[in-house]
């Protein structure tokens, strides 16, 4: 029975120190050993052993993790008490000093990201916090990352959460840029009208410019149309005054028949509008003509009482 009992008491610390000395590490974990108080060794990811009651190891997380920074009072510098949240995400780079060199990682990220929330927000009025988080998170993360490089950490990101300002700061807001809308709205307006009645007087001008053009060509074309009418008018009447002179010239015309077509023409010339008539400058031309006319007359052969002429008569006689 003693054995027994012997045989289990001793399983059970055989079983006690396997456990104390046998740890398994996480692939996303270090595990730093301690020997009787002291640092030996980083171990990497796997199966290790140890010194039971000697040897100590302490596991630490190296993914990224994220601490969320609790709600911060902050005073722009236009005096408006803005309420902030925000985040940090870091990830451990030496968990040696990690584990070291600050006691409570954690708190005092917190307290750190508080304080320099204060610094760079407390500098800028609130319009621009509002519209810069971006620049505001870069500051904050390069600000983070400096001061906690120390610790065995690198700070990935800042983000700012939001950012809430008094009730009343956040309806004249809403007033502001319903006036602000308001005016775009009215420029907008105007500068649409403006367009409107600019476009509208351009198209007045073209259409001016293409009527007074349309007018000067078609008074071209008719001028034009006018000319060579004329001019094929004036063509007609000298082909036919050709054609006149030509039938005349082959009909060898005499002076007796041309003074007669004179006489004929006088009357015409005499009927007309005009107060004044023109009469040939040659007079001697004119004289020779009449008397010309007159000797065919005198020389004309006389009519017999009975009809036939004596010229006729004559010949009859003979035969």
């Amino acid at each position: 029975m003693v054995y027994v009992i012997v045989l289990v008491v001793l399983a059970v610390v055989l079983l006690v120190v396997s456990a104390a000395s046998v740890k398994i590490i996480r692939p996303y974990q270090r595990g730093l050993i301690e020997r009787l108080g002291r640092y030996r060794a980083t171990v990497e990811p796997g199966l290790r052993v140890i010194l039971p009651f000697v040897d100590r190891m302490v596991r630490v997380d190296m993914r990224e993790s994220v601490v969320e920074v609790p709600r911060q009072e902050v005073i722009t510098s236009d005096n408006v008490v803005v309420s902030v949240y925000a985040v940090v995400y870091y990830e451990a780079t030496d968990p040696k000093r990690l584990i070291y060199n600050v006691s409570d990682f954690m708190t005092a990220v917190t307290k750190l990201a508080q304080t320099n929330l204060r610094n760079v927000i407390g500098d800028m009025e609130l319009d621009a916090a509002l519209t810069a988080s971006e620049m505001v998170n870069a500051r904050l993360r390069d600000i983070l990352d400096t001061a906690t490089d120390k610790w065995g950490t690198r700070v990935v990101r800042v983000e700012i959460q939001r950012i809430d300002p008094p009730q009343d700061v956040v309806a004249a807001m809403h007033n502001q840029m319903r006036a602000e809308r308001s005016r775009r709205a009215v420029v907008t307006e105007a500068s649409g009208e403006r367009e409107a009645a600019v476009t509208r007087a351009e198209g007045r001008k073209e259409a001016a410019i293409l009527a007074a053009e349309g007018d000067k060509r078609a008074a071209i074309l008719e001028a034009e149309g006018l000319r060579q009418s004329k001019i094929l008018e004036a063509e007609g009447e000298a082909e036919a005054v050709r054609k006149v002179f030509a039938a005349i010239h082959e009909g060898k015309p005499t002076n007796d028949l041309l003074a007669l077509k004179y006489l004929e023409t006088l009357p015409a010339v005499a009927n007309g509008q005009a107060t004044k008539i023109f009469l040939p400058t040659e007079a001697t031309a004119l004289l020779g003509t009449l008397g010309g006319m007159a000797e065919m007359l005198t020389t004309a052969p006389k009519v017999s009482s009975n009809g036939s002429s004596p010229h006729r008569d004559t010949e009859s006689s003979s035969s």
